[in-house]
């Protein structure tokens, strides 16, 4: 994702846990003794960086693993940012994912949100607040949920720079407050913009104030959820590897006697990803938010979403790595397969610059150097080590 550049025959190292080299096919000097992975014929690319990842697991009594952090990596997700946490037992979660006592991609959230009930009335309740915020959760980023009139959420945005933490916010279904955040200098705009078509004005607008918009098309204001439409035309029921990693009581409870059925007319997440597509053709920023409404897949919904508003496919694929890990902070560590970046990656059977639904086609994912099955989550590397057996295979009907 480094600019336009697509190696077409090429060698990728990795050392421990990073990019050590990568090049022309030949032109990357293997130093003796080097595992060797044949993947002649398939497509590498970075992990995504899903933005607005709910994946809440489960509350007070902490559980071993996480089924939707098994789901997410399997599809490919390495890095995750969850933009409301609800509660505070992510950060034990995360805690487990980062020291490898459990598997799953890398976990990054803000703290509770911050909402209008907290009482935030003058600067020095802001700066006390958002400090405080900084120093119990050791986040870098928050996100703000209508705190509170214009001025009170200016203070907000400048207590944040003050204590270096980058804060989103809710889209809330209001355009004036979402261009007014943007001017505020929020670095992120969560959900949809409201009023579809967006002109020039607002198109340059967003780009120009550089902040992150992250449309979340799965949920996109204005029409049915665009959920709906991936349950009516995929067979998420009968999905095999989606069966391995999600409880199947959960499948049938999401997809069998679903009350609600739309015409695909009906549906207006084209001009949501329209929109989007303008923003990045302008020079603005757009992430993938999968917002936990399908986990795994679900963020390849969003990408195919993303990619139809006239995005060319590796634009598409740009905003689902490298803008992403710009707008939380980490470009320099993921989001592009370059020399010194950890090494996050995924091996597809097919090109998604072919068709951008062969995102869909992942045989292998690598996340911090260690490298696993896509569709069992065996790890094949540096160690083979079968994924542990999980409670709820037992209980799944043969």
């Amino acid at each position: 994702m480094k600019g336009d550049e697509v190696i077409e025959r090429g060698d990728l190292l990795v050392t421990d846990n990073r990019i050590a080299a990568l090049g022309p096919k030949g032109k990357v000097t293997v130093p003796a003794g080097t595992k060797v992975v044949d993947v002649t014929g398939k497509t590498i690319i970075p992990g995504f960086v899903d933005v607005h990842a709910h994946m809440w697991p489960p509350r007070d009594l902490h559980q071993d693993q996480v089924w939707q952090y098994l789901a997410n990596l399997a599809y490919g997700v390495t890095t995750t940012r969850d933009p409301q946490s609800s509660t505070t037992d992510v950060y034990a979660y995360a805690d487990l994912v980062e020291t490898g006592e459990i598997l799953g991609p890398r976990v990054f959230t803000t703290g509770p949100g911050v909402f209008s009930n907290l009482g935030l009335d003058d600067k020095d309740s802001v700066n006390n607040y958002i400090k405080r915020y900084r120093d119990a959760y050791k986040t870098d980023t928050l996100k703000q949920y209508v705190v509170g009139d214009r001025n009170i959420r200016q203070m907000v945005a400048m207590a944040c720079t003050d204590n270096k933490i980058t804060p989103t916010t809710e889209g809330a279904l209001d355009m004036k407050l979402d261009l007014s955040q943007m001017i505020d200098g929020y670095s992120g705009n969560e959900h949809s913009l409201p009023i579809q078509p967006i002109y020039n004005d607002v198109i340059q607008f967003v780009a120009k104030t550089k902040t992150f918009y992250t449309p979340t098309t799965l949920v996109a204001y204005g029409s049915p959820w665009l959920e709906n439409h991936f349950f009516e035309t995929t067979d998420v029921l009968k999905n095999q590897r989606l069966a391995r990693y999600i409880p199947r009581e959960l499948i049938n409870g999401m997809m069998r006697r679903r009350p609600q059925w739309f015409a695909p007319e009906e549906y207006n997440y084209g001009g949501v990803a329209k929109g989007a597509a303008a923003v990045v053709k302008a020079g603005g920023r757009v992430g993938i938010g999968g917002h936990g409404q399908m986990q795994g897949i679900g963020v390849h919904w969003e990408i195919w979403s993303i990619q139809s508003g006239g995005l060319s496919n590796l634009e598409t694929l740009r905003v689902a790595t490298i803008f992403g890990a710009e707008a939380i902070g980490l470009s320099q560590d993921v989001g592009s397969l370059e020399p010194g970046k950890l090494a996050d990656l995924q091996i597809l059977d097919g090109n998604p610059l072919a068709d951008i639904r062969n995102t869909n086609t992942i045989k292998m994912v690598m996340k911090n150097g260690e490298l696993f099955d896509a569709e069992t989550l065996n790890q094949v590397w540096p160690q083979q080590k079968p994924l542990g057996k999980q409670y709820w295979w037992d209980l799944d009907p043969k």
